[in-house]
């Protein structure tokens, strides 16, 4: 191999860090003319499958810290793309939706996001595409778990 990477090429994690930052430099300029990052793409996303879904159980599925969310919540907020009420059932908390504006937007986004993904997937049937999203949610639950289930003084050691 031309990089001189011959030997890390052998480990999927080394790959997956190759893969991913490929993929992110361009998913940024694919989000951009919408005004969006892929934090608030993926926030829109989740309350648009999910209307009047509470603040924390969006942090909850986003895996981001509730404090972190606030601002990113504030961020599409004040730039119209979703409203935040008070929650009928619990009313200390707020309950999100997307705003017209914003189901707009998120329509756009997510045709953007759909050409970009068929495009760095081209090449991959649709079953080799599920396979590769199953694989790779089977790396990330693995990796998820790996330090409450390995001694510490184990990896130390390999």
């Amino acid at each position: 191999m031309a990089n001189g990477d011959t030997t890390l090429r052998d480990i999927v994690g080394y790959n997956l860090t190759r893969a991913n930052s490929a993929t992110l430099l361009v998913l940024a300029q694919v989000l951009e003319p919408f005004g969006l990052r892929r934090v608030t793409y993926s926030a829109m996303a989740v309350v648009e499958a999910q209307p009047g879904l509470r603040q924390a159980d969006l942090a909850d599925a986003l895996a981001i810290d509730r404090a972190n969310l606030v601002m990113i919540v504030n961020e599409l907020e004040d730039d119209g793309l979703i409203s935040r009420t008070r929650s009928v059932k619990d009313k200390r908390a707020y309950a999100l939706k997307l705003t017209k504006e914003g189901a707009e937007v998120i329509r756009k986004a997510h045709d953007a996001i759909r050409l970009f993904d068929a495009n760095i997937t081209a090449g991959l049937t649709s079953a080799e595409r599920r396979t590769l999203i199953k694989l790779l949610s089977i790396i990330e639950r693995n990796a998820s778990g790996y330090g409450d289930t390995h001694d510490e003084t184990a990896i130390s050691q390999a």
